[in-house]
C-alpha cells in the first residue's frame, strides 16, 4: 500500500505549530504519487494551510492565537487519522474511510479525492477540534464571540483556495471529454465549503453543552463520524464514463 510510506514521516505528530504543519504536509506531499488519492487532498489542504498563516499577522482577526491553534489542532487530527489508518484500519474514524480506502482507485478525478478529505475534516474533525481549543484556551464556543467571527474570517480565505483548487484539479483531466467532466462536476455539485464549516461549528455548539457526559459526548462524535463516512463515499463515485479499473 502506498500510504505505508508515510509511517516514518508521521513520526513527527503531534505538531506544534503552523509552520509545523506545513512543513509535515509538504513532506506527505513528496512522500506520495498523483497515483495515491491521499496527496491531492493533502495538496489542497497545504495550499489552505498557507494562506491561512500569511493572514495570521495582516490583522484578518481579532484573536488570531485562536486561529493559530486552531490550525494546529485541526491539522493534527488529519494525521493522527492517518497515524490509526496506517496501524489497524479499523481504528481510523469512519469519516476518513472513503479517502484512505480509496486512496489507490483510478478512474476518480483528483478534485473527488480532495473533497472527500475535506468532507471527512470538515463535517468530522473540525467540531472536535474547536470544542478542544476553546477548553485549552478558557473561551466558550459561542455564536456571539470573536473565535465565531474569526471562524467565519476564514471563509473567504478557504473559498479562494478551493475555488483555484477546483480549476486546477479539473484541469488536469482530459480537456475534450466535456461529458465526463459534467459528470464529476455533478458528483461534487452539492458539496460547500461554506455550508459544511456552518454544520461544523453548529456541531461544536452541540458537543460543548455534552462535553463533560463522556458517553454522550462520544455517541456524538460516532453518530456523526458514521454519517460523515456515508456522504464520503458519494464523493467518490466513479464517473459512468471511465472504465472499471
Amino acid at each position: 500500500m502506498a500510504l505505508a510510506a508515510l509511517s516514518p514521516v508521521l513520526g513527527a505528530v503531534p505538531v506544534a505549530s503552523v509552520d509545523h504543519v506545513i512543513g509535515l504536509m509538504s513532506t506527505i506531499d513528496d512522500s506520495l504519487t498523483t497515483n495515491d488519492g491521499v496527496v491531492w487532498f493533502n495538496k489542497l489542504y497545504r495550499q489552505v494551510t498557507e494562506r491561512v498563516a500569511e493572514s495570521l499577522t495582516d490583522g484578518t482577526f481579532e484573536n488570531p492565537a485562536f486561529i493559530d491553534r486552531l490550525d494546529v489542532v485541526f491539522a493534527n487530527l488529519y494525521f493522527h487519522a492517518l497515524q490509526a489508518f496506517l496501524r489497524d484500519r479499523k481504528a481510523s474514524p469512519r469519516a476518513w474511510a472513503p479517502l484512505f480506502d480509496g486512496n489507490g482507485e483510478s478512474g476518480l478525478a483528483p478534485i473527488q479525492f480532495a473533497l472527500a478529505g475535506m468532507n471527512a475534516h470538515i463535517n468530522r474533525d473540525l467540531m472536535v477540534a474547536v470544542v478542544h481549543v476553546c477548553e485549552e484556551m478558557n473561551l466558550v464556543v459561542d455564536g456571539d464571540s470573536a473565535q465565531k467571527r474569526d471562524f467565519d474570517r476564514l471563509n473567504p480565505i478557504l473559498q479562494e483556495v478551493e475555488t483555484e483548487a477546483r480549476s486546477m484539479f479539473l484541469q488536469g483531466m482530459v480537456a475534450d471529454l466535456d461529458q465526463l467532466l459534467g459528470q464529476v462536476d455533478t458528483i461534487i455539485a452539492n458539496w460547500s465549503l461554506v455550508e459544511a464549516r456552518s454544520a461544523a461549528w453548529r456541531h461544536a455548539e452541540n458537543l460543548w453543552r455534552v462535553r463533560n457526559i463522556d458517553f454522550i459526548e462520544q455517541a456524538y462524535i460516532d453518530g456523526l463520524d458514521g454519517l460523515v463516512g456515508f456522504a464520503g463515499r458519494g464523493l467518490m463515485l466513479r464517473p459512468a464514463l471511465l472504465l472499471p479499473s
